[in-house]
């Protein structure tokens, strides 16, 4: 990894760690596409290892507000719809794999700013885990369908809830993945470098967050996903 290389994804996983703390959602959804466009080799593994410790400290921090029962079946959904993530990164190009990134970004930033309000049962969580089980693993991308459930919850009960999940469904989307033989050492050392970006936003978050309208947040990271979606479209179709 070049210097230029390695200070854009530095840049661009300190926001995205910076967002993810302030909002619930939107780490993946600004950092994969843009490490789609300058080192796509390290989706999706080095891209889940970098979230992994950061939902971890998040759904920590705001536990008290933590809905056990939606993480309870967003989980159990999570675990069937990895299983098809791991399929499919298995079995397609990596050409295949950015079309992939890229439409899955966009289809799903536009379904979250789409969504109805709606107060989410058991099904709607089970289907939201499947979605981002499969979203997350193949691509490092799983926060949209999270996101359009718990869309109307309180600001920290989304956040801690989305966290939780995440860190439970990244870890297993790790397991599958290293199994699958997707996780190589270079992959794992170049998360590892860009870890302490994500610790910096994190902290920032952590004193800030509250001040921020969650809406504004929200649909700005949408716009990012959407125009950032398309950029890997176009250069990956051209």
């Amino acid at each position: 990894m070049s210097p230029t290389i390695f200070a854009i994804l530095a840049a661009t996983v300190l926001v995205a760690s910076f967002v993810q703390g302030a909002v619930g959602v939107g780490f993946a959804l600004i950092a994969a596409p843009v490490i789609g466009l300058v080192e796509p080799g390290l989706l999706p593994v080095s891209l889940l290892i970098l979230m992994l410790p950061l939902n971890v400290y998040l759904a920590w921090r705001e536990r008290p507000a933590l809905d056990s029962n939606g993480a309870l079946w967003i989980t159990l959904g999570r675990t069937v719809g990895a299983v098809g993530g791991v399929l499919i990164i298995s079995r397609i190009s990596a050409h295949d794999l950015n079309l992939f990134i890229g439409a899955s970004t966009v289809a799903a930033a536009v379904v979250t700013l789409c969504a109805p309000t709606f107060a989410p049962g058991r099904k709607a969580f089970i289907a939201a885990g499947a979605v981002t089980g499969i979203t997350e693993t193949a691509t490092g991308i799983g926060g949209p369908a999270l996101a359009m459930v718990f869309q109307h919850y309180r600001a920290p009960a989304l956040r801690s809830t989305i966290a939780l999940c995440f860190a439970v469904g990244e870890a297993l989307s790790l397991v599958m993945l290293s199994f699958a033989g997707q996780i190589t050492h270079g992959k794992f050392v170049s998360a590892l470098l860009l870890v302490p970006p994500v610790i910096v936003g994190a902290f920032v978050s952590q004193h800030i967050h509250h001040r921020f309208n969650g809406k504004t947040l929200r649909m700005s990271v949408m716009v990012f996903a959407i125009v950032s979606g398309a950029a890997i479209l176009y250069q990956t179709l051209k």
